[in-house]
């Protein structure tokens, strides 16, 4: 378990990632993306996390730069979307994005969805991409136990990452299970539910006993599941206010409760039948 916002988790291929970061999904490119960056960096966080599909590459690549800490501290996640998977697809689609964020390597890259029919040939040229250096760790998001052991069956590296919906009412526990039996580290996107957990009693009750915000609270049972988590938000107080959450730990029992919240509810498409391009 992460102890402070610099602390990291060692992930199956040697290389460390934070253990806390920063999701940039549907920031408007240009001075929003550029400014939420910066201030994101400047408060100790060391994680950005973006992707082709979100359109806002240039300006993540922009608010390291004005940032002034150097590239090699911070680690930058990118993802290849649907439409650019295959294989020469995907080798150009990194190219892009690349391009767009001023860098000449990637932390992370990751597979958005497992698109049937490709994900396979995606995964072929990200091992390439892997060998050759290009990026220091490859991944997946939104995969399923049954894409993860289809696309290990037929690969030579394994994925060191699935990033997936996860919160309260989506708690994922066979996948988090197998992810931890496989040592594939699982990733929370949307770790707040769109702001639709905060009239929960229990996080409620949890938020007042604490003195701390049900979002706190939230991302603290993240933190202590030792799942890592990327919480977006545009605004540097709550940037902050994220952040503000290894000054307390939740008990074994309140950790329950909050499991015990689970509805398997998604704000966003099941993998099993997400519109594909």
């Amino acid at each position: 378990m992460i102890r402070n916002l610099q602390d990291t988790v060692m992930l199956n291929n040697g290389v460390k990632i934070p253990g806390f970061g920063l999701g940039v999904y549907k920031v408007e490119d240009g001075s929003v993306t550029v400014e939420s960056v910066k201030a994101a960096l400047n408060n100790g966080y060391r994680s950005i996390d973006t992707a082709s599909f979100y359109d806002n590459e240039r300006g993540v690549g922009q608010g390291i730069k004005e940032s002034g800490i150097p590239r090699e501290e911070i680690f930058v996640t990118s993802k290849v979307w649907n439409d650019e998977q295959g294989y020469e697809n995907t080798l150009q689609a990194f190219e892009d994005s690349l391009e767009k964020l001023g860098t000449d390597y990637l932390d992370l890259y990751l597979i958005h969805w497992p698109v049937k029919g490709k994900y396979k040939d995606t995964w072929k040229a990200m091992e390439k991409l892997y060998e050759e250096g290009k990026v220091r760790a490859i991944g997946v998001s939104n995969f399923h136990i049954h894409h993860l052991k289809d696309l290990m069956a037929d690969s030579s590296v394994k994925p060191v990452i699935d990033q997936v919906e996860y919160h309260p009412h989506l708690t994922q526990e066979e996948l988090r299970a197998f992810c931890e039996q496989e040592n594939i580290q699982l990733e929370a996107w949307s770790p707040l539910k769109k702001g639709r957990l905060m009239d929960e009693p229990v996080i409620a009750e949890l938020s007042e006993k604490y003195g701390k915000t049900s979002a706190q609270v939230i991302l603290r049972w993240d933190v202590q599941n030792d799942v890592i988590t990327i919480p977006k938000t545009t605004h540097e107080h709550r940037i902050k206010e994220n952040a503000d959450i290894f000054d307390f730990e939740l008990t074994k029992d309140e950790m329950k409760q909050i499991s015990n919240l689970n509805q398997d509810d998604r704000t966003g498409k099941n993998p099993d039948s997400f519109d594909e391009p």
